[in-house]
């Protein structure tokens, strides 16, 4: 039998199907006597070590009286073309973004508080 190498793996799983990879699990945890679900002690521990959220929701609330400001602000932050950016903040409240990290959340809320709006980051 030819030996695989790495890059033949990842082709094959990139490829099979849920039904083959679950197979594939089943297969390998009865030939070498392993499982693969994680600890629950360990899976607990790091629940309580992100007590922040790992990925937020950026939304406009309100527009403000700088609607031209937001829309452009808008348009930066989400590479939207203009008439696209005007959709999205006339449909306010409105995702900005969605499950991105705080951090960059922030950034996003400053941007449109700068132009006048009302930002909202759950």
């Amino acid at each position: 039998m030819a030996k695989l190498n790495i890059e033949d793996i990842l082709a094959y799983l990139e490829e099979a199907t849920i039904l083959e990879l679950n197979e594939l699990v089943s297969a390998i945890e009865e030939k070498f006597d392993v499982t693969a679900a994680a600890p629950v002690a360990v899976a607990a521990a790091g629940a309580e070590e992100d007590a922040a959220p790992a990925e937020v929701t950026v939304t406009l609330t309100e527009v403000g009286a700088t609607k031209v400001a937001v829309i452009k602000a808008v348009r930066e932050i989400t590479g939207l073309g203009l008439v696209d950016a005007k959709k999205l903040v006339d449909a306010t409240p409105a995702k900005i973004k969605e499950n991105i990290p705080a951090d960059e959340a922030a950034k996003i809320k400053e941007a449109l508080e700068a132009a006048g709006a009302s930002v909202e980051v759950k």
